[in-house]
């Protein structure tokens, strides 16, 4: 078996070289280090597999932006369904609180 050996030396010319990544990041995104469990990454590993390709982080990605609009929206829903009985219910008694005044407004009967 041959064994490597590193190539001897070569002039090569770095003064005008530039440092940082030869294929710049997409706009927007930020390269971060995450733990995840072994269970979530192999679900999403296998998911490409399936798929026949593809980036396993890039449906990460879309999972959690998916999550973040999910809650978004519901968040704005149950704020417009919190102003709108807010101003239903002003200057109005609830039916449970209705019910309730007439049933102790009605004398009592005694059993028989």
């Amino acid at each position: 078996m041959k064994k490597a050996v590193a190539e001897r030396y070569r002039n090569i010319d770095f003064s005008r070289a530039r440092r940082g990544p030869v294929i710049k990041p997409e706009p927007g995104k930020t390269k971060i280090s995450i733990r995840l469990d072994n269970g979530v990454l192999q679900y999403f590993r296998d998911v490409v597999d399936k798929a026949g390709g593809g980036n396993y982080q890039t449906l990460i990605n879309d999972a959690l932006l998916e999550h973040v609009h999910r809650r978004s929206t519901l968040d704005v829903v149950r704020q417009v369904v919190r102003e709108e009985l807010a101003s239903y219910g002003a200057g109005r008694t609830s039916n449970a609180r209705m019910h309730r005044a007439a049933r102790s407004a009605r004398p009592h009967r005694p059993a028989t």
